[in-house]
């Protein structure tokens, strides 16, 4: 347990240090990698069988879109409201949708492909507003509150991973730990267009996760445990840093 919650302050402060770094938009796609859910993952595949790791990646991925509705949703709630009241308004979206979406149990293939297609849509959702690239001050005070509670949120999560019945432990797993904890920090210091930015990076970043999760779900089904989680890794940062590079040169020929 205090390895798990140890990689998870890890992926809380190194998404923050990122931003504080490189801006919001990079910390945003940090944060949406599987940084948190993939070391899950990893401690799920030592303790369960093949057949329910796969059951919960597939849960995950049923549950993808409600994360991606969680972040337009924050991020379209942080342009007119307070951040508690997007945070509500958010996760009210996710575990919404997320309790309806395995009701209406879609087949694997179809599953697997109406994640990604969300995750490639999501951030034409966002909202668009001006935001000014570059470092982040981050104070060192700010740092710790993040940290502690990305880590009070992710230890309810990971008591039910992989105990909880497979469809449940795939909606906690697709919990947006970090992307609750960082933009109700990010929006009352830093604006509704600097958490915008964060949440759309977060929504790149998640791309990835999602690769992750059909990599994973496919893999298991053909290579042995350890080849399927490391082609699944491969795949999750193969995605994301294809996308940033891609977000970049937009930006470059726009300027």
């Amino acid at each position: 347990m205090l390895l798990k919650l140890l990689l998870v302050a890890a992926s809380a402060l190194l998404s923050s240090l990122a931003a504080r770094r490189f801006g919001h938009a990079v910390g945003g796609t940090l944060a949406g990698l599987p940084m948190i859910a993939g070391p899950i993952m990893g401690f799920v595949l030592l303790q369960a069988a093949t057949a329910s790791v796969r059951d919960i990646a597939l849960a995950t991925l049923v549950c993808l879109p409600a994360t991606v509705a969680h972040l337009v949703v924050f991020a379209w709630s942080a342009t007119r409201w307070p951040w508690w009241i997007a945070l509500a308004l958010a996760n009210l979206a996710f575990f919404g949708l997320g309790a309806l979406l395995p009701l209406v149990q879609l087949p694997p293939a179809l599953a697997c492909a109406l994640a990604l297609a969300v995750l490639a849509i999501g951030g034409r959702l966002m909202p668009r507003l001006p935001v000014v690239p570059g470092a982040v001050a981050i104070p060192q005070m700010e740092l710790a509150c993040r940290v502690a509670a990305a880590v009070a949120v992710a230890w309810l999560i990971i008591r039910s991973a992989g105990v909880a019945p497979a469809w449940f432990s795939g909606l906690l797993l697709a919990v947006p730990i970090t992307g609750n904890v960082l933009p109700c920090f990010t929006l009352p210091r830093y604006g509704a267009a600097a958490t915008v930015a964060l949440l759309r990076g977060f929504v790149r970043g998640l791309s990835g996760f999602g690769a992750f999760f059909v990599m994973l779900y496919l893999g298991l089904a053909v290579w042995p445990e350890a080849a399927a989680y490391a082609a699944a890794w491969g795949a999750a940062l193969a995605v994301a840093i294809s996308l940033y590079a891609l977000s970049q040169r937009r930006v470059a020929s726009a300027a």
